[in-house]
């Protein structure tokens, strides 16, 4: 039976205290592979992803910041090397989308829902399916001839 072997990212030696550790564990759950485009740093097995951990953990045992790590990351591999970018011209559509279209869904929502109370929302076809006062005295006569046995034709 053939076995599949999956690669797996292990960081093999922790940093040199556990704050940096914390530090890393959060940058690289918090930036995008930019091979793999929707997985992070921390889930990526590709070589770009191993090379971007490698690299975030020498800066911060170098002494960098968060945001200046942030910001060397940006310069080399663009805005998109974070899964939330700044608020920019750029990114504007990004923010404000998921916004407007629940506001479009909430107010779709609320207008059908308005329509079938007040009764608007009927169709042409439910309207023809309700029988006039002549049309159910016909079925009653209809339905009262079967249920005699008999099959009269009162046309």
């Amino acid at each position: 039976m053939p076995f599949s072997t999956a690669q797996a990212s292990v960081e093999v030696e922790p940093l040199s205290t556990p704050e940096l550790q914390a530090r890393y564990l959060v940058l690289i759950e918090e930036m995008r592979c930019p091979k793999c485009q929707n997985q992070n740093l921390a889930g990526s097995d590709s070589m770009v992803a191993t090379d971007l951990r490698r690299e975030i953990r020498r800066l911060l045992e170098e002494g960098f910041s968060d945001q200046e790590i942030n910001e060397y990351m940006v310069a080399r591999y663009g805005d998109f090397v974070l899964y939330r970018p700044p608020l920019q011209r750029n990114t504007v559509a990004l923010w404000v989308a998921p916004g407007v279209f629940a506001a479009l869904g909430l107010l779709t929502l609320i207008v059908v829902v308005a329509r079938s109370r007040s009764g608007r929302g009927r169709s042409q076809a439910d309207e023809s399916e309700e029988l006039s006062a002549e049309e159910q005295a016909r079925l009653a006569q209809l339905l009262s001839n079967g249920e005699q046995g008999g099959s009269k034709n009162n046309d």
